[in-house]
């Protein structure tokens, strides 16, 4: 009987033991691939080569190597003009991501929770919520200056109404931060509340009947279940406000170009300034890697501390 069944098994025609090849899903994802390759990772690994250079993009011909110098002075060299110059806008970046990433946070959700609620028009104050994110940078940041100028609209307002003297908005600290603050607050909190929003929607409506039935009151199922179920959307929202925030560039840029006395320079500025002002390319790049390097341990932090327990 095991003879007549080992010779039945011989002529089977052998199953497959290996899938077929199909190049039909490498050939969806190429396109990102190719934008991925032309526009992220060659200009990455572009920069940590220019970096090791004393690089003139002005003089081709003078572009001598000189390994981690410019490293050696971001980090060691206290004597240092670039030294002195990222580490101050490291530390203007810092003020702006504490003073900026908390409204763009908590208020964001607050209005995603009064626009979740059930009363007549929310559609209409849903979109001149999220209107201004789609402007530009641009649009945002000379809106904003020409109301805080000197002669703008809230020192008009405050003389008219109050008898103050115009403050200088634009070229005194602290205001010059309230300024940028309130204009970065203005044009990007739409977005955080979109996403609130949605998160809201998700939520199952008999959790807060339930805990209505058991007596909780509105804080109690505000903390007790609207904030645990929206913890993996508030971990991306905090990440990405906080990069977001760490990149800023244009509104300094346009509404106080980085004054009064370099003191609203955020650290995308003085790589801008350091590459192109002052044709310090290498050091420039450096300054990048060395930034990416430092945004890289604070979303790492972020998902330690916000991301414990998922």
């Amino acid at each position: 009987m095991a003879t007549i069944d080992q010779a039945r098994t011989a002529t089977m025609p052998r199953a497959r033991t290996r899938a077929r090849f199909s190049w039909l899903p490498y050939l969806f994802i190429l396109p990102h691939l190719i934008f991925f390759l032309a526009f992220l990772a060659y200009p990455f690994f572009r920069g940590i080569y220019i970096s090791l250079f004393d690089f003139d993009f002005l003089r081709p011909e003078r572009r001598p190597f000189i390994g981690l110098t410019n490293y050696a002075n971001l980090l060691f060299n206290r004597g240092s003009i670039q030294f002195t110059d990222f580490w101050r806008a490291i530390g203007n970046t810092a003020q702006f991501v504490l003073y900026s990433v908390p409204p763009l946070v908590i208020s964001a959700l607050i209005i995603a929770v009064l626009l979740n609620s059930n009363f007549r028009g929310r559609n209409v104050f849903r979109s001149l919520y999220f209107a201004p994110y789609a402007l530009s940078v641009t649009v945002a940041a000379v809106l904003w200056r020409w109301i805080f100028e000197q002669g703008g609209l809230i020192n008009a307002y405050l003389s008219e109404w109050f008898g103050m003297s115009p403050i200088a908005w634009l070229s005194s600290m602290p205001w010059a931060w309230v300024a940028i603050v309130v204009c970065t607050v203005w044009w990007t909190i739409g977005f955080n509340t979109v996403i609130f929003l949605a998160a809201l929607q998700e939520i199952p409506e008999s959790l807060y009947e339930a805990a209505s039935i058991d007596g909780a009151n509105t804080s109690q199922q505000f903390f007790g279940i609207t904030v645990p179920m929206l913890r993996p959307v508030l971990i991306f929202v905090i990440t990405t406000t906080l990069l977001a925030s760490a990149n800023l560039f244009g509104q300094p840029y346009l509404m106080t170009a980085g004054g009064p006395s370099f003191q609203t320079e955020p650290v995308m500025m003085r790589i801008y300034n350091e590459a192109f002002v002052q044709s310090r390319m290498g050091s420039a790049a450096a300054m990048s890697v060395l930034f990416a390097a430092l945004l890289l341990i604070l979303t790492t932090i972020n998902f330690r501390v916000f991301g414990r327990g998922e």
